[in-house]
């Protein structure tokens, strides 16, 4: 251990400097880990984490860049495929190795930065997101030099097993937010990425999302210890998925009925089903939207919003199309004995 880090830590305390404190603090426990004696590395760390109470207030000027983001306790339905791979993430930062660095891609919508967020509630970590917009400067140099000064602060946070780094969207921070007319520019921010992500500490865990994987920096992939692909939803699992949704909101209203055929057959007549953030957005909002008294309202409106022809759907179509004289009532707004006649000998 260097003399200096003792003679830091005392002048901290009389300076009444507690950030810095703590900071180097937990530099001395990483070096007693390092050079094997753990119970007393063990030991600061447990002392300092009883008081820890460091909020996002408080964080380090170079970590300013990071949000707290809520956790919700809802659910997140996802194909077993990637359920398994994400039990697999949460045990590889759980054995606390050199598997620290993950990668979610896949389209918009798929579950990427949700699934961070069950995964930091499931450890107990807090999750901090970073605005990378705030990191991008027109100055000459200048995103690079914060990029640095961002990976320097997340090597000296003072409580890296209790928080989760979250990098949304990633390519923003050498693609369209940077001057894309100045290419040495972007090479200088994609540069200090890449160095940044070579220095990160074992027990600093970061998770990362992009939409464009297929346009990703292939270096900048191989800084990755593993990477989770979310496009793999197939058409059975978006739709126990749409089922999942509604079962979960549709309880916060009263007066409204739960119906999963008739929520089929709306997905029945889609080409392509939307991905499962657009989905709850269209459920939810189509119940946000539905009159209180009419229980099955909401599959009128999500019918219109998902279903491109349903304007042009006649009661014989859609009769054609599996809905019985009742669900042709509600899509309709029809009565059943006026659906009935309209029906004729159908």
């Amino acid at each position: 251990m260097k003399k200096k880090m003792i003679l830091d830590l005392i002048k901290y305390h009389t300076d009444g400097n507690d950030n810095e404190f703590r900071r180097t603090a937990y530099e001395i426990a990483k070096e007693f880990d390092k050079n094997g004696d753990y119970e007393l590395g063990e030991y600061i760390t447990g002392l300092l984490s009883r008081t820890d109470t460091l909020s996002v207030q408080s964080m380090p000027a170079s970590l300013s860049n990071f949000e707290n983001v809520p956790l919700n306790q809802e659910p997140l339905p996802l194909p077993v495929v990637i359920q398994q791979d994400l039990i697999g993430v949460a045990n590889a930062i759980l054995h606390g190795t050199n598997v620290h660095k993950f990668l979610f891609e896949g389209a918009p919508g798929t579950g990427k930065t949700e699934s961070a967020k069950q995964l930091a509630r499931m450890l107990g970590r807090e999750l901090l997101e970073l605005d990378a917009g705030q990191l991008v400067d027109s100055r000459l140099g200048q995103t690079a030099k914060n990029i640095a000064n961002l990976f320097a602060g997340m090597n000296t946070y003072p409580r890296p097993r209790n928080v989760i780094f979250l990098f949304d969207e990633i390519d923003a921070l050498a693609l369209d937010r940077i001057n894309s007319h100045d290419m040495r520019e972007m090479g200088r921010a994609t540069s200090a990425l890449l160095r940044g992500m070579d220095s990160l500490d074992d027990d600093v865990v970061v998770i990362a999302t992009t939409n464009l994987y297929k346009q990703f920096d292939k270096a900048l992939s191989r800084r990755f210890d593993a990477i989770i692909h979310f496009d793999r939803y197939s058409r059975d699992d978006l739709q126990e998925i749409a089922e999942a949704i509604l079962d979960n909101e549709i309880g916060k209203y009263k007066g409204l009925k739960k119906d999963g055929r008739f929520l089929q057959k709306i997905l029945s007549l889609l080409s392509k089903i939307p991905m499962p953030g657009e989905l709850k957005n269209d459920i939810k909002t189509s119940l946000a939207f539905s009159s209180p008294g009419e229980e099955l309202g909401y599959m009128r409106r999500l019918f219109y919003m998902l279903v491109p022809q349903a304007r042009e759907m006649s009661p014989s179509d859609l009769k054609k199309a599996g809905f019985t004289v009742r669900q042709i009532g509600v899509l309709t707004q029809m009565s059943k004995s006026s659906v009935s006649r309209g029906l004729g000998g159908e």
